[in-house]
């Protein structure tokens, strides 16, 4: 049986060999998000996804491919990291609007349960009426068996 660190070269020989026998149209269909597809890769070289981020050769040799994809256009560039040390403040709050969002999923339920209420309401009172109904035929002999 092989150990870990032999299964890691052998992962990584495969790696090397898959990366040498794409073309750059190849690359360019496997863009998702800016990056090289991880699953598809893992998927075509036969390992777990993984060992594309705990194998630190493999995880070196992607990172230096996709550079330079992105230097020759194929993937776009990497959008600058903002610290938080700057004093931005985040584009949207996601908190008030999922609030908002909130807020209005409550007053639509209680209005369409105020609907229901009304409506079960009306039916229940329906329900009575022909139950007095169906008393007084059984009370007078009328009643279909």
């Amino acid at each position: 049986m092989a150990n870990g660190q032999q299964i890691a070269g052998q992962n990584f020989a495969t790696f090397v060999a898959w990366l040498a026998s794409k073309s750059v149209d190849e690359f360019r269909a496997m863009a998702s998000r800016g990056v090289l597809s991880r699953k598809e890769i893992a998927k075509e070289c036969g390992f777990a996804q993984s060992a594309l981020t705990q194998n630190p050769r493999i995880k070196a040799a992607l990172k230096a491919k996709e550079d330079d994809l992105r230097a020759g256009g194929v993937l776009p560039p990497l959008a600058p990291k903002v610290s938080d040390a700057e004093g931005e403040l985040p584009l949207r709050e996601t908190g008030r609007q999922r609030a908002s969002m909130n807020a209005d999923r409550l007053n639509r339920l209680e209005l369409d349960n105020a609907a229901l209420r009304a409506e079960n309401d009306e039916l229940k009172r329906k329900l009575e009426r022909y139950a007095l109904l169906d008393e007084a035929l059984a009370n007078t002999g009328r009643l279909l068996r």
